[in-house]
This record gives C-alpha cells, structure tokens and sequence, in this order.
C-alpha cells in the first residue's frame, strides 16, 4: 500500500479507510458479527461490493483475519486481530461522542455511564473478551 502522508491521522484512514470499515469493526468488537451476511444485517445496509471491497482491504492491512468458520467448514469466518484492539479505545470515544449528541442513540444509558466513569475498566473488560472470543 502507498502511504500519501505519514501524519497519523492519515495513516490511521488509509489502514481502516471510511465509515463503513469502522462499522465492520463495531460489528466484530461489539456485536459479535463474524460472518458475511451478518454484516450485511446491520442497519446501515452497505452493499455487497462495499462490503467485500472493506472485508479485503481490512485483512490487507492486518486489521481483521480471514479463516474458515469452526461449525461449518464452507463458510468464511472474520476475526479481529492484535493490531485492531489497538482501535478499541477509538471506537469507545466514538460511542461516547455520538451518544452524547444523538438523541435517539441506540447506545445504552448504562454503557455510556461505564465508558465515562469507569473507561480503563470497560475497555479491559471488552479487550479480555475479544481476545476470548478471537484469539483461540
């Protein structure tokens, strides 16, 4: 990959990309999507050439892992990886931030109050179970 510019910022998009890689992170991290189709359930309804385009670019860049699904051995199964924990604090203050200022969030009144009052410990709790879940 060329890299434009070596500002973080900058390096951080042109590994994760646009919105729609984030979403596909929300999902991995915090809803427990791994297949295919299931990202294609979430609201935001992204296309499927999108979708394929980001599932490819993220595991490119050692964002997620690609591997055959444990149950059933035709199916593909996305994981994360080390280097996208490092995107877990990030998407907490995501959360925090579009919680505060949508009034219709769908983010949960107790979970906003753990990730201000209690953040290290929420991101420990998440961090220890992606790892459960991800890194067997």
């Amino acid at each position: 990959m060329k890299i434009r510019s070596h500002c973080p910022i900058n390096f951080t998009l042109e590994h994760i990309g646009d919105k729609w890689s984030l979403l596909i992170l929300r999902d991995l991290m915090f809803k427990e999507k791994r297949h295919y189709n299931e990202f294609l359930e979430s609201d935001e309804k992204i296309s499927t050439s999108v979708l394929g385009d980001r599932l490819r670019m993220l595991e490119e860049n050692g964002i997620i892992l690609k591997e055959q699904d444990d149950v059933k051995k035709s199916r593909i199964k996305y994981s994360l990886t080390k280097k996208s924990l490092g995107m877990l604090p990030i998407l907490i203050e995501m959360i925090i931030w579009g919680g505060f200022n949508d009034d219709k969030t769908e983010a949960g009144k107790d979970f906003l109050e753990q990730a201000t009052k209690n953040r290290d410990q929420l991101i420990s709790s998440i961090r220890k179970k992606i790892e459960k879940d991800h890194f067997s």
